[in-house]
């Protein structure tokens, strides 16, 4: 069950072959959860034929318009980035990053992502992440082909997930962790009251709200936990109401 919760997910993958490569690699290393957000070309011959095989992983990947669709009921999200960005997210290796997504695969849905050949993840498809993994490389040539990406980081996970194989200590929690698509409503909850006691200007947000995803991200709170945080939003808005409805009379 372990492994049937690591969906391997390529943003906007523009290479048909890319794909069926990339499910001939999951397949080595039994992996068989592929989604593909918006890619520019599938089904293709051209991916099955690269598939080599792995026509089955191809026949059930899952194909969504939005990220949003693809993450919604993930509780860890791991993007890949070659690549400093301004904000650093914090960082693991190959080893690492398949440690978690093992330990994380065993509470529920955890996803690995992958950009777009060209551009890779872009900063606000790696706000949705808990972490980044970078594969060591030449420094003067670093960007690895997408499905030998996909295949080093495969097989790490094989390996993490073999009987025997320590994941390191895990919490562990009575309540169920929170998705993915609950977080993206508490930022929005987040961002919105923000706004209105005036902390947030929305025609000059800087990096604040990305600063504090990633701050709630290492947080990793559960279903409860964020309920808390949501009740607490609410009651500010509902305090602020009353404010200005008093200011108004």
């Amino acid at each position: 069950m372990t492994l049937s919760n690591i969906r391997i997910v390529l943003v906007r993958p523009t290479h048909p072959g890319n794909i069926g490569a990339t499910a001939r690699a999951m397949k080595n290393m039994s992996l068989q959860s592929l989604c593909l957000v918006a890619p520019e070309d599938f089904p293709s011959a051209d991916a099955t034929d690269r598939a080599a095989g792995a026509d089955d992983v191809l026949k059930s990947a899952m194909v969504c318009g939005s990220l949003d669709d693809a993450l919604k009921d993930c509780h860890l999200v791991i993007g890949t980035s070659a690549r400093l960005r301004r904000i650093e997210w914090p960082a693991l290796d190959p080893e690492s990053c398949a440690r978690r997504l093992v330990a994380g695969a065993q509470r529920g849905p955890v996803a690995l992502l992958f950009g777009q050949e060209r551009t890779g993840l872009l900063n606000a498809e790696l706000d949705r992440c808990h972490f980044v993994v970078t594969v060591p490389a030449d420094r003067d040539f670093s960007s690895l082909n997408l499905a030998c990406a996909v295949q080093i980081l495969a097989y790490e996970i094989y390996r993490a997930a073999q009987p025997g194989v320590s994941v390191g200590s895990t919490e562990v929690r009575e309540n169920r962790p929170a998705s993915d698509e609950d977080m993206q409503r508490l930022y929005q909850h987040l961002e919105e009251v923000l706004q209105q006691i005036g902390f947030l200007d929305p025609a000059n947000p800087r990096l604040l709200m990305r600063r504090l995803m990633r701050l709630f991200n290492r947080a990793a709170p559960d279903h409860n936990e964020l309920n808390i945080l949501r009740g607490i939003l609410t009651a500010v808005q509902q305090r602020n109401d009353k404010l200005d409805k008093k200011t108004q009379k």
